[in-house]
């Protein structure tokens, strides 16, 4: 009887969801991948053409490998008449710290920075072009349920105190939207900002590594996707990325 129900087990192993055992891996490559981000609001009536635009790029070639979108969602639009539900004042603090820092030229939406430079393209011909020239070195990232476990090596830069930037990106929001300047309008997003956290790396052997958990979200979204990148303390503008869709996480990170 004992040996039926070993076997019972040992077969069952064979038909449980692959979700369970494996992980998702990222890896940059050595050139560096570009980071672009938008700072946009479901309260701000010009913002849903960025946000169209931006969801454009999950047919770009050279997503994920060249390049990773990330939406940002400002809180600074919500007493003005509709609430965005994604939106964090943590957001609306990094944007503000990319103008002081002179990355962008004041605090507006919709707004972009390209690897932490603003990006005003948009405005004109809309045509990104990407520089993978630079070498940044070598960011690896392993996925498993709730826990990441990243490493960069850096391409002989000086690198003193790096961080690991992590977010959770969800794809195919709809948000109907009741007042505010988008009254009566259905707002779809994608590379939506979900969930956010950075931690300090540590150093051994000229390789930075750091295991830690996935950031907390609240929001439940029909697909998901992760965006890494590396910044240096005091200085948020992207240094290396790597990202993908979160295959293995869809049914189990929420």
């Amino acid at each position: 009887m004992k040996s039926i129900i070993n076997f019972l087990f040992v077969m069952s192993l064979f038909f449980m969801p692959s979700a369970l055992f494996a992980t998702d891996i990222f890896e940059s490559g050595s050139q560096r991948v570009n980071v672009l981000e938008l700072y946009t609001s479901e309260g701000c009536s010009s913002c849903p053409p960025a946000d169209r635009w931006l969801s454009g790029l999950k047919e770009d070639k050279r997503l994920w490998k060249q390049l990773i979108p990330v939406a940002f969602h400002v809180d600074y639009w919500n007493d003005i008449g509709w609430p965005d539900r994604f939106s964090s004042v943590s957001y609306s603090n990094r944007q503000r710290r990319y103008a002081r820092g002179k990355g962008l030229s004041t605090v507006y939406t919709p707004g972009f920075l390209l690897n932490g430079g603003e990006w005003r393209s948009y405005f004109g011909l809309r045509h990104l072009s990407l520089d993978d020239s630079k070498n940044a070195g070598v960011l690896t990232v392993n996925v498993d349920q709730q826990t990441i476990h990243a490493t960069y090596k850096p391409a002989g830069q000086s690198i003193t105190k790096p961080l690991l930037n992590i977010v959770i990106l969800g794809f195919d929001l709809i948000t109907k939207v009741e007042s505010g300047e988008n009254r009566g309008k259905q707002l779809k997003h994608d590379f939506t900002v979900l969930g956010y956290s950075t931690v300090p790396m540590s150093a051994e052997d000229g390789v930075y590594a750091i295991t830690t958990k996935l950031p907390e979200v609240s929001i439940v979204a029909p697909r998901t996707g992760l965006a890494a990148w590396i910044s240096e303390q005091g200085d948020q503008t992207p240094i290396q990325a790597t990202g993908g869709w979160l295959i293995t996480l869809d049914n189990v990170l929420f």
